[in-house]
């Protein structure tokens, strides 16, 4: 469904941060995006869901393509009404604006107000506790209410594909727990897409088919979920898991010994 074949990213004419960057998202499933802070991983989503361009970056080489047509030379608003829709890391709410209001924001290409209606009842359903505080500022909600809010603001636009950046950033484990399991509910019962970028990698490897792990703006493996769970690499660097099953300090983990480049 989506893919992106070979692309380089470049910030001010000069900063080189994606360098051959390709992956591939299977319609219907979630797939996840691997890697240490300052990797490259959020710039990759920007290079989908064309916001590069507001910060002074842009798509130098390669393709994204969605369906089979290339959107990288899309403005965000065309990606928006394809159905790719990025929630961005850090809970950006409308503070001032309450729940609902934040979720009518999120059906601003909605023309019919039926349609509206029935989002916001849909949200609900997935997010019971945002219709206890509908008319809450978001402000003054909790920080899982407020990822909750952004991930029900997204469904608003009733997308194919959600961009999700780090949704358990900051999060208590519970929430982080709950939050993902309505993702995965949302996969299994919208057909919704996901790309998901995580730094917990033991949770994002659980609910995800594929996954892909990015070093400094590349991407140095690639594999099926379970395999990449069982690869020595992957438990000593992201889950700090010795290949005897030992804990161990991620300050004990000096690099990334890429075993292997591909996995099945």
């Amino acid at each position: 469904m989506l893919s992106l074949n070979n692309i380089e990213v470049i910030y001010d004419g000069v900063i080189l941060v994606l360098k051959g960057v390709s992956l591939n998202v299977r319609e219907g499933g979630i797939t996840t995006l691997l890697g240490a802070n300052g990797a490259g991983k959020t710039t990759t989503l920007k290079a989908v869901s064309g916001l590069l361009r507001s910060e002074r970056g842009e798509v130098t080489k390669g393709s994204v393509e969605f369906g089979g047509t290339r959107i990288d030379r899309l403005a965000p608003h065309d990606i928006v009404r394809r159905g790719i829709v990025q929630v961005f890391e850090g809970r950006r709410v409308f503070e001032h604006l309450t729940t609902e209001e934040n979720l009518i924001a999120g059906a601003h290409i909605q023309a019919d107000r039926r349609r509206m209606a029935e989002g916001i009842a849909r949200v609900y359903e997935y997010f019971p506790r945002l219709g206890e505080r509908r008319a809450v500022q978001a402000g003054y909600l909790s920080g899982g209410e407020q990822q909750m809010l952004v991930i029900g603001r997204a469904l608003m636009a009733s997308p194919h594909v959600m961009l999700l950046d780090e949704p358990s950033l900051g999060l208590a484990p519970m929430l982080v727990e709950e939050i993902f399991g309505i993702v995965q509910q949302l996969n299994r019962q919208e057909k919704l897409t996901v790309l998901l970028v995580e730094q917990n990698a033991a949770l994002a490897l659980t609910i995800a088919e594929h996954g892909y792990v990015m070093e400094n703006g590349r991407i140095v493996l690639e594999g099926s979920a379970s395999a990449l769970r069982g690869n020595a690499d992957i438990k000593e660097f992201y889950l700090g898991l010795t290949e005897v099953g030992a804990r161990k300090s991620y300050r004990d983990v000096k690099h990334y010994k890429r075993r292997k480049r591909w996995l099945s």
